[in-house]
């Protein structure tokens, strides 16, 4: 069976311009995702025109039928996964008049609920030698920083993916309970969902390393970078081809590398992402 490639929220952006990475560069077939069938198609036909060919299937991730429905094609089609990029994601503008306890639910929900979701059902079906790159954000280290002290110590501890839920979940309580302040949380939705998402990758990492049936998946996390699309309200310096690179870098790792595996990489270079010094 060929080998398979799935990027989630790939319509447009930053996914879109990973798919079209992985058309040229990846020796398999490429399934663009998103929620929308009809933008999917016609982000599948845009690439078409450029003389490569994208599959579509359907994807939203906060819809448990759809992922299943997504795994079931991929079991059936392909017999399992070979690469992952976890790139559908949500921020609320700088400008939105929600109410902050529901900015955090709804973005912890999308980006780390949602996320994770996909990693929970895909995890099964990764082949040996597959590759997963979650793409995450600067702003969860800069989250991260943000946290009190003790509030830190927890976050480095958690070391299981119910540990992490949990402290997202009482993240989104803290916020609804007006106590972000008293608990030590900063006042940033994505950027602590982007924090959730960077803790993830290296727990995930350890559970494959202790995997004796299957050798050689990797998973990462990134920051692509500020990218012009319509999430930065297209402020972003970088094309969505550049802010690909990173992403593409992971998705498309050589065999049995010794790093990065579990880590953070942004701008091409491995970071840790709980010191990564900021020059504002």
């Amino acid at each position: 069976m060929n080998k398979v490639a799935v990027v989630s929220g790939s319509n447009k952006g930053i996914g879109y311009a990973i798919v079209r990475g992985l058309c040229k560069q990846f020796n398999g077939d490429v399934i663009l995702t998103s929620r929308d069938e009809s933008r999917g198609r016609e982000a599948v036909s845009s690439l078409e025109k450029e003389g490569l060919h994208p599959k579509f299937h359907q994807l939203d991730i906060e819809d448990a039928s759809s992922i299943e429905q997504l795994k079931e094609h991929l079991v059936q089609n392909y017999g399992g996964l070979d690469v992952l990029v976890n790139n559908a994601g949500f921020a609320f503008k700088q400008a939105a008049t929600e109410p902050f306890s529901e900015q955090a639910e709804v973005t912890v929900r999308i980006n780390y609920l949602g996320t994770l979701a996909v990693m929970k059902a895909m995890m099964p079906i990764l082949r040996s030698g597959a590759r997963v790159a979650n793409v995450s954000s600067l702003a969860g280290s800069y989250a991260f920083q943000k946290c009190s002290k003790p509030l830190q110590s927890k976050l480095q501890a958690a070391d299981t993916i119910d540990a992490v839920t949990d402290l997202m979940t009482c993240f989104v309580q803290s916020a609804k309970n007006n106590t972000l302040e008293t608990e030590g949380w900063p006042s940033s939705a994505y950027g602590t969902s982007k924090l959730g998402l960077c803790m993830l990758s290296s727990i995930i990492q350890k559970h494959f390393d202790a995997d004796s049936t299957r050798s050689d998946i990797i998973i990462n996390a990134c920051c692509p970078g500020h990218v012009d699309t319509q999430m930065t309200d297209h402020m972003g310096s970088k094309t969505i081809d550049e802010g690909a690179e990173t992403p593409l870098l992971l998705a498309l790792l050589p065999p049995n590398v010794s790093e990065p595996r579990g880590q953070f990489m942004t701008e091409g270079k491995i970071e840790d992402w709980m010191k990564y010094e900021f020059n504002f």
